[in-house]
């Protein structure tokens, strides 16, 4: 009872996304940060037929939808939310990404309580809605009518937080998705997960392998790298495409996809690993100024990154030494940067240099400007 009394005397705080919690790195780190602080903390998602369990130190809550994407995902999802907010306890909204914010800001305005908003990427530039113009509209209005209303509002990044400084004129605070500090990955053998003892492993990682992110190309680019494997971990729009391109190419044995994963067990297969691969293309506004997790991921595991040489990715690998940077996409080319890496064993070449880029890139690091924001509202 005692403890009852004291969880229901602390600033309640309602954090939303529309994934299914489990493989958000970086909400469940703003959570646990807020939970640190001395909130009450509920992390508000959706249902996933594949969704794995959840073990966290804070409240979660995922909601069983009809629809699973689409315009009537996006509406079933904001008026449930919306309805949820409005019947429960709540002294702070915290709304991550555009999908979620019709519904926080309405909240936020029946109930006059205050609202923060973390934008996780460029959204309304994204490639699912550049080349669907009516939709990018809807968003784009949506977003025109709220943004400029917020007082709060955090991004991943500086060149993102420019963009929107010059879109609305409002100044964000940059938090970029960190990994913890001295997390340790399981250091296990190759053999230990299937493959042979010296077999060259290639990782590419992500919760969004979508179109325009290098995929297509890291498959090709294994017809020219001899005794290696390529592992595929994740989920995405293409991943579908994918197999069906490895198999046209006969690289099925070389080529291997595997479904996400928890985020420790899938930091075993990235350390194990010679290259991790960050491909993305300069195709939008939105992956142009990108900082995908998957670097720093591979960063903490002590594994060489090979990049597209965009605006903040080529900071972090040429500020801190820890991979090689693509010229182009032609397969050809990314193959003989692979076998270069492979040949020079890049991975014990670079593991001062990532060692020391993990000690210093850690979301201990990155909290403090979150603490700086959410302190006035504890």
């Amino acid at each position: 009872m005692h403890i009852h009394k004291l969880i229901q005397g602390l600033k309640k705080v309602i954090v939303s996304v529309t994934n299914d919690l489990s493989t958000d790195q970086r909400v469940d780190k703003v959570c646990c940060t807020l939970s640190n602080m001395g909130f009450d903390v509920e992390l508000v998602g959706r249902k996933l037929p594949g969704s794995f369990p959840l073990h966290r130190s804070y409240k979660t809550h995922r909601m069983s939808l009809v629809f699973k994407k689409g315009p009537l995902f996006y509406a079933e999802y904001n008026t449930r939310l919306w309805w949820y907010l409005l019947t429960h306890r709540v002294n702070l909204l915290v709304s991550n990404d555009l999908d979620t914010l019709p519904a926080n800001f309405v909240v936020h305005k029946i109930k006059r309580i205050p609202i923060v908003y973390d934008s996780h990427e460029f959204y309304t530039e994204t490639p699912e809605l550049v080349n669907r113009p009516f939709v990018q509209g809807i968003w784009l209005w949506i977003e025109k009518r709220i943004f400029p209303r917020l007082t709060d509002i955090f991004t991943v990044n500086d060149s993102i937080a420019a963009l929107y400084e010059q879109k609305y004129g409002k100044k964000l605070f940059v938090v970029r998705n960190l990994p913890r500090k001295n997390v340790s990955v399981k250091k296990i053998l190759p053999e230990d997960l299937g493959f042979k003892s010296g077999e060259h492993l290639i990782i590419l990682q992500g919760a969004g392998i979508n179109i325009q992110r290098g995929a297509e190309e890291a498959i090709q680019a294994m017809e020219f790298v001899p005794d290696a494997k390529l592992l595929i971990i994740g989920g995405g729009d293409v991943v579908d495409d994918l197999k069906k391109l490895a198999a046209e190419r006969n690289l099925n044995g070389r080529v291997i996809f595997m479904p996400r994963k928890p985020y420790n067990e899938l930091m075993e297969y990235t350390a194990v690993a010679e290259i991790g691969l960050t491909l993305d293309k300069d195709t939008n506004i939105n992956y142009r100024f990108s900082l995908p997790n998957k670097l720093f991921d591979y960063i903490n595991a002590q594994t060489p990154v090979l990049a597209s040489p965009l605006t903040e990715i080529r900071k972090i690998v040429e500020n801190y030494k820890v991979g090689v940077l693509i010229e182009n996409h032609d397969p050809r080319h990314i193959a003989d940067k692979i076998n270069f890496m492979l040949q020079n064993n890049y991975k014990a070449k670079l593991k001062e240099n990532l060692i020391n880029a993990s000690s210093v890139l850690n979301w201990e690091a990155e909290e403090e400007v979150l603490r700086s924001v959410y302190s006035k509202y504890v």
